[in-house]
């Protein structure tokens, strides 16, 4: 098995559980962004998304960078990549168990 530090990764899955989080993430994927910006299209208070900003952050999925009276969020892009490693590593053991069972369905072996 892949060993992960459970902590880092526990936080990035809660942290990306949320729709709103998973958008913000998305739009800055595209690149940075004021959190007024970020806040733009959600139906909530900019308290509201600033939360939403500093459990992302906590996750280190995102930098927030203060210029003047304004914060500007950017994604940390190699966050992702221990998530992802860690779904990675399990859609390939699910993808032989699944293979394994169609040959054996199938009277392949």
């Amino acid at each position: 098995m892949v060993n992960y530090q459970s902590s880092q990764l526990d936080a990035t899955f809660s942290a990306l559980s949320d729709p709103t989080r998973r958008a913000i993430i998305s739009r800055l994927a595209q690149g940075p962004a004021s959190v007024g910006e970020l806040a733009g299209p959600f139906n909530m208070s900019l308290p509201a998304v600033s939360k939403h900003i500093k459990i992302l952050t906590r996750a280190g999925l995102l930098h927030q960078d203060k210029k003047g009276r304004i914060k500007h969020c950017s994604l940390i892009a190699g966050s992702l990549a221990n998530a992802g490693e860690w779904i990675q590593f399990y859609k390939k053991f699910w993808e032989f168990q699944l293979n394994a069972l169609d040959e054996f369905l199938s009277g392949e072996k």
